[in-house]
């Protein structure tokens, strides 16, 4: 297997508090690992580590076949880095911030100028290249941002919680952007405090918590640990909650749970997709009315909660 990142036994530790207490991570090269965990849990410093930016303690790293440790100087020439905030100049406009890194990267005057305009091109930016960046909307900063990591041709990109405060419409945009980087060949370890962006982004999910990885697979994988869908109902009339428990619990593993306030009822179905069909039968039968009628499944929010027991912040 090709991988962009190996991460073994990694530690880190500020006065007292172990920070990371010996993770270990796999990335493979053009894949997208989403690093999920409550505040506190070592997703910063694991990213900080893994872009050379301190030291780990113990245990070894490689970003792109380089050690962090040994080599760091080569895994810097082959990485980008975005963080919580974006790192650009607000006095400078979109493409002046671009060609500065470019030539501060030994791409030349003419060079960095070409890149400049590429990135703009590539990120939306051409109308508002030449705009000081004070003028961008927070949007447009974080694309812009986000450009600016990828002056220099990186193999690897790491994103640290790339979207936080950005309305839904610049978030998809981002999410759509970094697909397409991926989609180049490029490897992403993203941290975010977005399940849905985890979930929508990521090929391999890693949960740490207290300086430790608690869970490691895909999506759908972690999803399965969770449990099976389940048959969710709204009935029309918060009354007939009791008949519509009454015709669907024979088709149910366990008893239906319920919320007589909104007119909820849930179960999981005994035999399946066949289970649908006999539950929608014995509703209209009994005549209840439905207002909603859907097949669940289960989410990384319900992941995330049955694993650390509260949603990630920061």
């Amino acid at each position: 297997m090709d991988l962009a990142i190996e991460v073994t036994g990694l530690r880190k530790t500020y006065d007292k508090t172990e920070a990371l207490r010996g993770i270990d991570l796999s990335v493979r090269t053009g894949s997208v690992l989403g690093l999920l965990g409550p505040n506190g849990a070592g997703k910063t410093t694991a990213v900080r580590a893994l872009a050379t930016l301190l030291v780990p303690d113990g245990g070894q790293a490689k970003v792109a076949g380089f050690d962090v440790v040994a080599q760091p100087r080569e895994v810097r020439r082959r990485i980008g880095l975005a963080g919580q905030n974006a790192a650009v100049d607000e006095l400078l406009t979109g493409r002046e911030n671009l060609v500065l890194l470019g030539r501060l990267l030994h791409l030349g005057g003419a060079g960095a100028r070409r890149r400049a305009q590429e990135l703009l091109e590539r990120f939306d930016l051409v109308a508002a290249g030449d705009r000081p960046v004070g003028t961008y909307s927070g949007g447009m900063r974080r694309r812009l941002d986000l450009a600016s990591c990828l002056v220099g041709h990186p193999q690897v990109l790491f994103l640290d919680e790339p979207t936080t405060g950005l309305d839904p419409a610049s978030r998809q945009s981002l999410w759509n952007t970094v697909r397409g980087l991926v989609a180049d060949g490029m490897t992403v370890l993203l941290t975010t405090q977005y399940l849905e962006e985890a979930d929508y982004l990521a090929d391999q999910i890693v949960v740490i918590a207290a300086g430790q990885v608690i869970a490691d697979g895909t999506p759908d994988e972690l999803k399965r640990k969770v449990g099976q869908e389940w048959l969710e109902v709204a009935v029309a009339l918060p009354d007939r909650v009791a008949a519509a428990v009454a015709v669907l619990a024979p088709l149910a593993v366990d008893e239906p749970s319920t919320d007589p306030v909104k007119g909820l009822v849930k179960l999981q179905l005994r035999d399946g997709m066949d289970g649908i069909a006999a539950a929608a039968v014995a509703l209209r039968d009994a005549g209840v009315d439905v207002a909603d009628f859907a097949l669940r499944r289960p989410t990384l929010d319900d992941v995330f909660f049955n694993l650390v027991g509260r949603q990630p912040q920061g």
